[in-house]
């Protein structure tokens, strides 16, 4: 059954629960502030690979924490961790649930381009969550560095409401590297994003790269103010966040330096 009960969780937590382990290394040309993705970062769990056309995000892909898949109506939770960043202080690993993606966008193409749609590429509602989509964060995503001239991206959407409009301009920098995630937000108070229509660039970047569009639904937060000292967060301090059979467990970091810092841990997922 589903975990009720502390009594429940502590007996979890000993004898049902799946291990995590995680040790990702670090990414360059990172920029303090500002948050990373580490799903391409080498290390546990894989590195994973950049996306090509729109796909649902499952635990199956390589880059995903894996974990134990249960039957209704026992479920998972994170319940356990113990992460420390071996290279830098005051950072910030998030857990996320990465429900879908898409890549091979390009840097010099100026005209519309990719399009991603939580409602056509549905990972399920258990995973996105509230139904009106404000538990999902959406991004762009880049794979591979673009070109050193700074654009802006104009990021058409579509909203809970059905109906659609502009994004406030992203401003995409001179070379944004592998990792980089510029946060998609919504230009209209009470209405949240269940889409992207297209992505186009005010002008060229001088060299193509390759980006895209991640929407991800945020899990928890270990926040890690020195570096090479655990912290330690039990179910209280994470929230007891569930996870939904086949979720796509990631890591974003928020850097506090020029590099993400290689992050190392390790965790249970309980089941009941």
């Amino acid at each position: 059954m589903t975990i009720a009960t502390r009594d429940q969780l502590i007996a979890a937590l000993a004898s049902n629960h799946t291990s995590v382990v995680i040790d990702k290394a670090s990414l360059a040309n990172a920029a303090a502030g500002q948050f990373f993705s580490l799903w391409t970062s080498a290390g546990v769990p894989g590195a994973g690979a950049a996306p090509t056309t729109a796909a649902v995000c499952t635990q199956a892909l390589t880059g995903a924490i894996s974990f134990t898949n249960q039957t209704a109506p026992a479920s998972s939770y994170i319940a356990w961790l113990a992460l420390a960043n071996n290279t830098n202080s005051a950072s910030t690993f998030e857990f996320h649930d990465r429900l879908a993606h898409m890549g091979g966008l390009s840097g010099t193409v100026t005209t519309a381009q990719g399009a991603l749609s939580l409602v056509t590429t549905d990972p399920g509602a258990d995973r996105r969550g509230d139904a009106n989509y404000s538990g999902v964060r959406w991004w762009l995503e880049v794979y591979t560095a673009l070109g050193a001239t700074g654009v802006n991206a104009t990021v058409n959407v579509t909203y809970n409401d059905d109906t659609t409009g502009n994004l406030a301009a992203v401003a995409l920098g001179a070379t944004p590297r592998a990792g980089r995630m510029y946060p998609l937000v919504s230009a209209s108070a009470g209405k949240y994003i269940k889409g992207v229509n297209s992505v186009t660039l005010s002008a060229t970047t001088g060299t193509a790269g390759n980006f895209g569009i991640t929407a991800t639904r945020p899990r928890t937060v270990v926040f890690c103010p020195l570096l090479n000292l655990a912290t330690v967060a039990d179910w209280a301090q994470l929230g007891l966040p569930e996870v939904y059979n086949d979720a796509c467990l990631m890591g974003v970091a928020m850097c506090s330096t020029t590099t993400t810092g290689a992050w190392r841990g390790t965790g249970k997922i309980a089941h009941g």
